[in-house]
């Protein structure tokens, strides 16, 4: 294993779990209860877990990776993914390999800024309730920051507040209320729904109305966070492909995602491969940055690509921009020894750097996927691993899963019930 600078790390993937650990321990400087805290296969005490949800009969394992080589605003970073999709984790950490030669990822975000809704029913006339809700502007965003006065001392608070005549279905006509916070380094949701639910009895009587719904909106486009990363042709190469060629190939394929909706949802679905084990690592609610997502790639009024790749200047450019309302503080991270763990290996200062790893993971995810699809196809280097997935399901032990994967993908057959045919005949014959 050879050591490079920060987050590079060449040949980490072949040696055992033990030595990873070691290394990684090292790097990230971890202290001696962190350090047996990685090595321990118990992922969380039943009592913790108990306290965490209700019901709790056990707790649910999934492997805890750390992808490699990127370099995040000019900051060598290792990332901590939990998922259990083979490849997720080798594509990203490639993909941030060969970005490394053009500095790596450049990101950016936007102020930790949620949105809690307000519904008002019974409205007499919507129009002039929302100009006399914006006339008491300053009102409310006194009762906001009375509501959640500590987040306002710590320079957060009430930014602004929206209105809005929303026209349903049955001929309903509502008036929403968007009040505008700023949470700092939570995600937010349930200080933004206690100042939903406390603003509300003042919103409906400057309105004259009704309230109903009071909760904050998973559509955070004013917590939004961006990437882009340039490749050089040279960087693109294959031995069957020049540069270019391999350029010109992922921008047509981010193009057929720009324009059709049935390819847009499976291309955002791998950006949110890398984006999901990342938020699972750290503690944050994946869920909800999945709804933002979707809901943010149709805001044009038709489903499209979060992200974009051109062939510019000699090489190919990628950028992509979704809300990620993600958190580094909280009763998650505190409650869960691993979360913790987790954002000490990341090193983040805070939810807006966060946000901005997350981004960089989902460009470099969805960069590795194109570039196989454009090419060779998703299949070659996805079999490849999901062959050892299915190898250790049919049974094979550690030893030996190397080689029955290697057998099942030259067969073409990557199946459980012929890894476990090729077993027994292995033990037959030795």
């Amino acid at each position: 294993m050879t050591r490079g600078t920060g987050s590079r790390l060449v040949g980490f993937h072949e040696k055992p779990v033990e030595e990873r650990q070691r290394w990684i321990a090292e790097v990230a400087g971890l202290d001696p209860e962190q350090v047996e805290m990685l090595s321990n296969a118990s992922p969380l005490p039943l009592e913790t877990a108990a306290r965490m949800t209700e019901n709790t009969i056990g707790v649910h394992a999934l492997p805890l990776g750390v992808a490699l080589n990127f370099v995040v605003n000019g900051r060598d970073v290792l990332v901590p993914m939990v998922t259990e999709e083979p490849s997720v984790i080798a594509a990203a950490s490639n993909a941030a390999r060969l970005a490394r030669a053009g500095g790596g990822f450049v990101a950016g975000s936007d102020p930790p800024c949620m949105i809690a809704q307000i519904q008002l029913l019974d409205v007499p006339d919507p129009e002039r309730a929302c100009e006399r809700l914006l006339e008491a502007e300053d009102r409310i965003r006194d009762r906001v920051d009375e509501i959640e006065p500590g987040m306002a001392r710590r320079g957060g608070g009430a930014r602004g507040v929206e209105v809005r005549v929303v026209h349903a279905p049955l001929g309903r006509t509502y008036v929403v209320v968007h009040l505008l916070v700023e949470v700092g380094d939570a995600m937010g949701a349930n200080a933004i729904n206690t100042i939903a639910e406390g603003t509300a009895p003042l919103v409906a009587g400057i309105a004259g109305g009704r309230a109903h719904l009071r909760i904050l909106s998973n559509l955070t486009d004013r917590r939004c966070a961006r990437a882009s990363v340039r490749y050089g042709f040279a960087d693109l190469a294959r031995a069957d492909l020049d540069g270019e060629q391999v350029a010109r190939a992922i921008e047509d394929a981010s193009l057929f995602a720009e324009a059709d909706p049935y390819r847009a949802a499976t291309h955002n679905k791998g950006i949110m491969n890398g984006i999901d084990a990342v938020a699972i690592a750290t503690g944050n609610d994946w869920r909800a940055l999945e709804a933002g997502a979707h809901a943010f790639a149709a805001r044009g009024g038709s489903y499209g690509s979060l992200s974009t790749w051109r062939v510019e200047d000699g090489g190919l450019v990628g950028r992509i921009e979704l809300p990620l309302a993600v958190g580094t503080v909280g009763a998650t991270v505190d409650g869960n020894p691993r979360v913790r763990l987790a954002l000490k290996l990341l090193g983040v200062g805070g939810a807006r750097a966060l946000a901005e790893v997350c981004a960089a993971v989902g460009l470099a995810q969805n960069f590795a996927a194109l570039r196989a699809l454009a090419t060779e196809g998703i299949q070659k280097g996805h079999m490849a691993r999901h062959a050892r997935a299915v190898a250790t399901a049919a049974g094979v032990p550690p030893s030996a899963v190397e080689e029955i994967a290697s057998r099942l993908v030259a067969l073409g057959d990557v199946k459980v019930e012929t890894a476990r045919r090729l077993w027994g005949e292995r033990g037959e014959g030795t």
